[in-house]
């Protein structure tokens, strides 16, 4: 499924829809250039989850954790850019958290993929002469099955 999204209101407005479908466990995988408004997106899922701090793209520190202000679950918000590989990642130990938060790892994949059979892969492509970017968005495993996700990735005005 994708969707066309105009500018970085749009992206944090699709953020907060799709945060509706997340639950503690799930995980996000983020892919897209630099640029290209993966920690914008996740600005937006932060927003709809309801936990606390500005989320910020955590390229430095590699691994924020925000916690729900609204009882729900905490997001994980981790940046994989610098990681070299596999073992870096394991390193960072999110299985350990995975089961109560809602983890996003930017730059993930190739490397995320192996913490749940159960995720949620997404993939912003921009258009330098627009500024649009596509989301392309795609459920993998059974947590996903039957999961309506076109719905999210409508507008209040049905365009998807």
């Amino acid at each position: 499924m994708s969707v066309l999204l105009t500018d970085a209101e749009d992206t944090v407005a699709l953020g907060r829809r799709l945060a509706g479908l997340l639950r503690a466990g799930d995980l996000v995988v983020l892919t897209g250039g630099l640029g290209a408004g993966k920690t914008t997106l996740t600005r937006g899922l932060g927003e709809g989850l309801g936990v606390r701090g500005a989320v910020t793209s955590p390229t430095f520190v590699i691994s924020r954790v925000h916690p729900s202000l609204v009882g729900g679950p905490e997001l994980v918000h981790v940046d994989a850019y610098r990681l070299g590989g596999t073992a870096e990642l394991d390193d960072l130990d999110l299985d350990a958290d995975l089961e109560a938060a809602v983890t996003v790892v930017e730059w993930g994949e190739g490397l995320a993929e192996g913490l749940a059979d159960d995720r949620l892969e997404m993939t912003l492509v921009a258009d330098p002469a627009t500024e649009q970017r596509r989301l392309d968005v795609r459920g993998i495993g059974p947590r996903w099955a039957g999961t309506d996700i076109e719905s999210a990735l409508r507008d209040e005005g049905g365009a998807a």
